[in-house]
């Protein structure tokens, strides 16, 4: 009996066990196993082993490129050492034996070299080298306490590799609903690139993240794609997919390969996409971090590019897009040269990727720019984003020797970009500051005679806005993605830039703003000592009243129309320079009160100071459906169908059969984060998954092309001048600071106006 009792107890607690095993167990196997097939399944993204081409060194090709990378600093130091005042050869003598001594080898600039010699390491293999040393890494707190982090996990939930964040904190993005984006007590949604239409064809970094395009260059009959019209979608007119095939380029034939060539010239493909300047290597952004649940998959973290931003001799030649049997992904440069060379990161190193946002493909000074790709070369894209790049030319900072980590001074991998903010880049550290002040204080006139009327002027003016006296030529305000434009040096349809300039009051307009943006990057600010008329999404960002701009924007629209017969030139201008009047009166009412509702706190937070922006609108293609009285959802471009016909709403229709954007129309995606997504961007009633693509694969009706209802605002930062402007550059009539655009009284404006209250300063 004992022992049947015995046995019966027993056999309950193994099934105990067993099911508190099995409870512990499954849903882990579930997650580790099915979940990945079901996430892949579900969002269309494609996960595989990443090969990349690298070849492993002998010993003797080790030391002879090691001599190489280092003969400079080894000589340098060298000649330091010897004496100047001896014979010209002995001192040559002596210079070479002392910069191949070991020791010389061993403080030369690249100290991997000595690691690597010493580890036996021949053959660079991405994150799986660099974690033989670098497993974890140790990060110190404001508050002085240490911290030590696993390194891959520290970067994969960086915003350079996932592309978004839900941070809120002190970066302050208000949504037109009046709630700050991601507040403490608000349900955090991803916001940053990774889903945010910006200002390139391919829109979302999900349907843009890598593709190859065929470019036919001039000589494929360049004069004749530019001679017949097209459709261009405008006001939904013109019956869809209806083209000219001598509009798009030369016709493509197929040869007995199934290679696409251009009947007319040789097709030249292109590597274009988001991925360029993404420190992944996967084959999609790392949508597993935008999900609430999962991780990001062990062959992706294999596929992080380590050395773009810590390598010296990084190649940009190996940055290009390659095809798989899975599918499109870009490769990098995993050459131990490259290896060999690794250090903290140098400005280079971020301007490899974020010159491009500041000074544009086309600034002389971006070396990337100059390196495209050893094969299926980088488009170019020749509009600056904002202007002012960061370059010994071009900004004191930069002249100084000043490293980008200076100012944005990283915590392990993660960046600071600063509190202040106008748009949805996300950021890893909203609560760490940096600014002007953090160096030079808020009195950093001292050495002026004037200094106590300069130092006065930090109250109400950003350093920016006398030290940035002007942006690019190439900066561009106004852009239709809607009507391209046929490139015949790269052969390619681009977009039309309707605007361009880097002039105060032109292509940099002036703003009161106190570190608070909207949802669509306009800056928020008041004039403390206004008169109540300082409304800018009503007004100041709202429209272009300068003549010269409007001039130049009709001359635009009348060249389109010579391509696109169905402008009407009259409206194309009106709705470019007064997008407002695209919408409904009712809509314009309900505009007007939202923000008086629920903006206007936001405007008048803190302390106003007028700041610099760099103004930028845009006609793209929405749907009409999701619309409230600040725009409407932005739909994404298809590259390759942009680039190689210049058939816009094609390229829409393509792009929004991505398996994800599918998802963003069906019910678990609008419960997950569009509801959400939309209240930020005005549009009140939720999310409407109405899909806008007909059965027979077009556009619904819903979709229509629009400029945005408002110029966004990108904030200026760099481009730095040591001699800002001139006192008379803001105080006298028509000068560069339009006082009544700003919100002070008639009285104040032409008080501030007056060349009385600097004409005992400047002769």
């Amino acid at each position: 009996m004992t022992m049947n009792i015995r046995s019966l107890f027993a056999t309950k607690t193994r099934r105990r066990v067993a099911i508190v095993l099995a409870v512990i167990l499954v849903p882990a196997v579930l997650y580790k196993l099915v979940y990945p097939l079901f996430f892949e399944a579900y969002t269309g993204v494609k996960n595989a082993p990443l090969t990349y081409d690298t070849r492993k060194l002998s010993d003797d090709e080790f030391e002879q490129l090691a001599l190489e990378l280092t003969q400079q600093a080894r000589r340098e130091r060298a000649a330091a050492t010897v004496r100047e005042d001896q014979d010209d050869f002995a001192r040559e003598v002596k210079i070479d034996i002392l910069m191949n001594t070991p020791s010389f080898f061993e403080e030369a600039d690249y100290q991997h070299i000595e690691y690597f010699r010493k580890a036996g390491i021949r053959e660079y293999q991405g994150p799986e080298t660099c974690l033989q040393c670098h497993e974890t890494i140790d990060i110190t707190h404001e508050d002085g306490t240490v911290e030590t982090v696993d390194t891959l996990d520290n970067i994969v939930n960086t915003v350079h590799f996932k592309f978004q964040s839900a941070a809120g904190g002190a970066f302050s993005t208000y949504g037109y609903d009046g709630r700050r984006v991601n507040a403490e007590n608000a349900r955090k949604i991803p916001v940053g690139k990774i889903n945010r239409a910006c200002g390139i064809p391919g829109s979302f970094s999900w349907t843009g993240w890598a593709a190859l395009v065929e470019s036919r260059p001039e000589h494929a009959l360049a004069a004749e794609a530019q001679s017949s019209p097209i459709d261009d979608g405008a006001g939904g007119e013109a019956a869809a997919g209806a083209r000219a095939e001598s509009a798009a380029g030369p016709r493509l034939a197929a040869d007995d390969g199934g290679h696409a060539h251009a009947a007319n010239g040789e097709v030249v493909l292109r590597s274009e996409g988001c991925g360029q300047c993404h420190i992944g290597g996967n084959y999609h952004p790392a949508t597993e971090k935008m999900m609430p649940v999962g991780g990001v998959p062990e062959e992706a973290k294999q596929g992080i590019d380590c050395l773009i931003c810590h390598a010296a001799e990084y190649d940009m030649d190996q940055r290009y897009v390659i095809m798989d049997e899975t599918g499109l992904r870009w490769n990098q440069d995993r050459s131990m040269r490259s290896a060999m060379t690794v250090g903290r990161a140098t400005n280079q190193n971020c301007l490899n990727c974020h010159q491009h946002n500041m000074g544009g493909d086309a600034y002389i000074h971006n070396v990337a720019a100059k390196h495209l790709g050893e094969q299926h070369q980088r488009l170019l894209h020749t509009g600056a984003k904002r202007g002012n790049p960061f370059s010994p030319e071009d900004d004191v900072h930069a002249a100084a020797g000043i490293k980008c980590t200076d100012c944005h001074e990283p915590k392990g991998h993660q960046i600071p970009r600063g509190r202040k903010g106008v748009d949805l880049v996300a950021t890893d550290l909203p609560d760490i500051d940096v600014s002007c002040e953090s160096c030079h204080s808020k009195a950093p006139h001292n050495l002026s005679e004037h200094r106590a009327l300069l130092n006065g002027h930090v109250a109400r003016l950003a350093c920016e806005t006398c030290h940035i006296k002007q942006l690019q030529d190439n900066n561009v305000v106004l852009r239709d993605w809607v009507h391209p434009s046929w490139d015949a040096e790269e052969g390619i349809w681009t977009p039309t830039d309707v605007y361009r300039s880097g002039e105060p009051g032109k292509g940099m307009m002036y703003l009161w703003f106190n570190g608070n943006g909207t949802f669509l990057a306009n800056a928020l600010g008041s004039n403390p000592e206004g008169d109540g008329s300082y409304d800018p999404l009503m007004n100041q960002i709202a429209r272009i009243d300068d003549p010269e701009v409007i001039a130049a924007v009709r001359a635009k629209a009348e060249e389109l129309k010579q391509r696109y017969p169905d402008i009407d030139v009259d409206r194309y201008v009106e709705r470019a320079t007064n997008p407002l009047s695209q919408l409904s009166p009712e809509m314009l009412e309900k505009r007007r009160r939202m923000v008086s509702e629920n903006l206007k706190s936001a405007m008048e937070d803190g302390e106003s100071r007028i700041y610099p922006f760099k103004p930028f609108n845009a006609m793209m293609f929405e749907d009409m459906n999701n619309q409230g009285p600040f725009g409407a959802m932005i739909l994404p471009f298809d590259y390759a169908t942009y680039y190689e016909t210049g058939d816009t709403r094609a390229a829409v229709a393509v792009a929004i059969q991505d398996p994800i954007v599918k998802r963003m129309y069906q019910e678990p995606f609008k419960r997950y984060m569009m509801d959400e997504f939309m209240a930020y961007f005005g549009v009140e009633g939720g999310w409407k998954t109405l899909y806008p693509l007909t059965g027979d694969g077009q556009l619904a009706p819903q979709v229509e092309p629009h400029w945005m209802r408002q110029m966004g605002t990108l904030m200026v930062n760099h481009g730095i001048q040591r001699e800002g402007h001139g006192c008379k550059d803001c105080h006298q009539p028509g000068g560069i600071l339009d006082y009544d655009a700003l919100g002070y009284s008639p009285e104040r404006a032409a008080e501030l106006s007056s060349m009385a209250i600097v004409e005992d300063i400047e002769p």
